[in-house]
């Protein structure tokens, strides 16, 4: 699933080819993704000129004059920019042609994306109450260790709970955990202030780290040029199961967690 690196990464490759860019026309060719992609989208839009792509959580917001599109990469989608002639293949359910002689096109095959419609001044119900972004000033330890408290649910279920902290998904999740070197399976009520700083650090370090290098690539995600991010060749500790633990003599192990893998050194995590 893209996660905060694999969407930023779009975002910035997107922004020099779409902004001020005018939309000359709309297509929808699969209305139904994770919710219907609204009817009156390519006459609300058309015509219109983008003036920023903006992202919050993994939500990418494409924004006009009147509102912004709001995107979602679900499970195993991507965007690209093509040239208004190119052929649709199987799976692009929807695209934006600009006046550039080039288009927008969501490619989704799972179907767990979304485009919808956000009008200016409003702020869709599924982005107004997520938590902090990690990579801003707002996010501090301070804060998750306030939220935490008389919490029993383990420390990576709470770190990836949007309520507390937007973007930190499963793969970056447990390389986080690892860089602080916090057990996954510690409750999160039982973790001191210090050690959410260190936390609050890490998953800024590990997110950071991943965007520069593109995201992850694990099955099918690609940026907007095509090519696959290059953070799997930095992973520590996610999809290496018997491995050893490139900081001690441990060795990496595998469990599940609500119904997540979860990858830990049990040595040096604690």
């Amino acid at each position: 699933m893209p996660e905060l690196p694999e969407v930023e990464t779009t975002r910035r490759g997107l922004e020099p080819l779409i902004v001020d860019r005018k939309i000359v026309a709309v297509r929808i060719h699969q209305k139904q993704l994770r919710w219907e992609i609204p009817s009156h989208l390519p006459k609300t839009i058309n015509g219109q000129k983008i003036n920023s792509i903006t992202r919050r959580a993994k939500y990418l917001l494409i924004n006009l004059t009147s509102g912004s599109i709001v995107m979602h990469l679900g499970m195993s989608g991507s965007i690209s920019v093509v040239p208004s002639g190119a052929i649709l293949k199987k799976h692009q359910h929807f695209e934006i042609e600009l006046d550039n002689k080039t288009k927008i096109l969501l490619h989704d095959p799972r179907r767990f994306g979304a485009v919808l419609w956000q009008k200016e001044n409003e702020t869709l119900k599924l982005i107004r109450n997520l938590g902090p972004e990690p990579l801003n000033d707002g996010f501090s330890g301070d804060t998750l260790y306030k939220l935490s408290r008389g919490k029993k649910q383990n420390i990576k279920t709470f770190i990836m709970d949007n309520n507390n902290v937007v973007g930190v998904g499963n793969i970056y999740a447990s390389e986080s955990l690892f860089v602080a070197g916090i057990s996954p399976k510690r409750a999160s009520g039982n973790v001191s202030k210090k050690r959410y700083q260190k936390l609050t650090r890490s998953i800024t370090d590990v997110l950071t780290r991943a965007i520069e290098k593109g995201g992850t690539t694990l099955n099918d995600f690609t940026a907007v040029d095509g090519q696959p991010g290059h953070f799997s060749q930095a992973l520590a500790v996610y999809n290496r199961k018997d491995m050893p633990c490139k900081r001690c003599d441990g060795t990496i192990k595998r469990i599940i967690q609500n119904q997540r893998a979860s990858y830990y050194c049990p040595k040096c995590q604690t």
